[in-house]
């Protein structure tokens, strides 16, 4: 693995050059509390102390790096994981990750990656590890947190000024209800770890995402036969085109000055250029257009699903012994079952209502800032259709900047207050999407990272101008 991880001066504003680090790094008094210590928590605690702020981080787990810590019992990645956005999207602008890294980087890459990351900007002496945050209270002039060690032998009361959650989403299974009982393995995709649990075995994935299509793929290589449960018809991208990373390609085509519909064919045409319609391989057609469901990024199911190494069905009518029937009818035998259902939203130290949430779902202002709350905050709960961790870095620049103008009584924070107060501060960029479930925290890449910079600049232009 290539250890050298090149050293770069950061950038508050990265390319967007307005506001200098001199202006921006006075020091305040204010006392924020990061919680979680993944890649959105991490970019959230240096941007906050290279602005000045007094900010610590708490995470539960023995060691930094989130999800990517396969040693964790938080994480869902497995032995094969690998980014499915690429590099160049999902590195940070002020640390790009090694030239000796592929185009989509492993887990162990990944996570070495987070741990230079922390280490070039002295993340660690401010992130406290092996601790539990109970509850988190709302006071008068702050929030009241009880925290505790993992062991949960004891525990204390803190008091910050503001708090950002940053405990990300891909930790506790959803788990789906089935009609009848079935007498094989049965396990939901965060328990997955190695193809050992494949090998000999009669598997059904259940779940047509990114993770169970991956899955889907290895039980088609490692197992004794493989098959795979589809709700509906997706369509399926490339990781790369020509040679380049997909997602770099199409960032690039967004950027040109034509209508979104033609960037949409002109998509549509490089998919069937490159892979093909689903339905050629014998999967679903999909009932949706391209780029209304969050992409998976697979070629290999098509190519399994064509060769005959990858059944095709649809969802599950009943579980009856070691058989599955589903709802066309078929029934068919398997010996573990792979449940790729997703995963719940859940913040289980703080009161709902604390985080206006309705339907189970935090209504944040572009998911990240609270409508009403200025001292609240949630870094990273966002499922981009390319990489996160640039968008996460924004957002952690908008509350960093948002707090400091706040406490100064700038101009700048009242019009970011009135802005994410508006009717419209449940917008999320989802118009583009369909409404289900899978997509309740989707946001459209491009757009998105758009929006954020202009409220990054429009942050730096007022406290300059103030």
């Amino acid at each position: 693995m290539e250890s050298y991880f090149p050293l770069y001066e950061p950038s508050l504003t990265h390319s967007l050059g307005i506001t200098t680090m001199a202006a921006m790094n006075q020091s305040t008094d204010l006392q924020v509390l990061v919680i979680g210590a993944g890649p959105s928590g991490l970019v959230t605690l240096k941007t906050l102390r290279q602005l000045g702020i007094m900010a610590t981080c708490v995470d539960r787990g023995e060691r930094i790096g989130g999800n990517w810590d396969i040693q964790s019992p938080f994480s869902s990645v497995y032995h094969s994981t690998h980014l499915i956005s690429s590099k160049g999207m999902t590195q940070f602008a002020d640390f790009p990750m090694p030239e000796g890294y592929p185009e989509y980087p492993s887990h162990h890459q990944v996570l070495a990656y987070l741990n230079s990351y922390a280490d070039r900007f002295g993340l660690g002496q401010y992130i406290r590890k092996k601790i539990t945050v109970n509850r988190v209270e709302k006071a008068n002039d702050g929030w009241i947190l009880t925290v505790s060690p993992s062991d949960g032998l004891s525990s204390t009361v803190e008091k910050y000024d503001a708090v950002v959650i940053a405990n990300g989403h891909h930790a506790i299974p959803m788990m789906p209800e089935f009609a009848g009982k079935f007498s094989g393995e049965m396990i939901h995709a965060h328990d997955y770890k190695h193809q050992r649990q494949l090998e000999g075995r009669r598997v059904l994935v259940v779940g047509a995402g990114n993770s169970g299509c991956d899955i889907a793929v290895e039980a088609a290589i490692h197992g004794q036969s493989a098959a795979i449960s589809m709700r509906r018809g997706y369509h399926f991208f490339p990781k790369f085109i020509r040679g380049k990373p997909a997602d770099i390609v199409g960032d690039r085509v967004r950027r040109w000055p034509i209508p979104r519909s033609w960037q949409r064919r002109l998509s549509q045409l490089v998919v069937d250029w490159t892979i093909g319609r689903p339905q050629r391989y014998g999967l679903p057609k999909p009932e949706h257009r391209l780029f209304e469901t969050h992409p998976i990024i697979n070629s290999q199911l098509p190519y399994y699903a064509g060769h005959g190494k990858l059944a095709i069905f649809p969802d599950i009518r009943l579980l009856d012994g070691d058989q599955v029937e589903f709802t066309d009818g078929r029934r068919e035998t398997f010996d573990t079952i792979i449940l790729a259902t997703g995963y719940q939203l859940t913040f289980p130290f703080i009161e709902p209502e604390l985080l206006n949430t309705m339907d189970g779902i935090p209504k944040l202002y572009l998911h990240a800032f609270h409508p009403t709350d200025d001292t609240l905050f949630v870094a990273g709960m966002i499922q981009p259709n390319s990489g996160q961790w640039p968008l996460t870095d924004l957002q952690a620049q908008i509350i960093a900047r948002f707090l400091k103008a706040r406490q100064k009584g700038s101009p700048a924070a009242e019009a970011f207050r009135q802005q994410k107060r508006s009717t419209q501060s449940a917008a999320t960029s989802r118009d583009h999407f369909l409404a289900t479930p899978r997509h309740r925290l989707e946001v459209d890449y491009f757009e998105y990272r758009r929006t954020l910079q202009k409220i990054v600049r429009q942050l730096d232009a007022a406290g300059a101008a103030g």
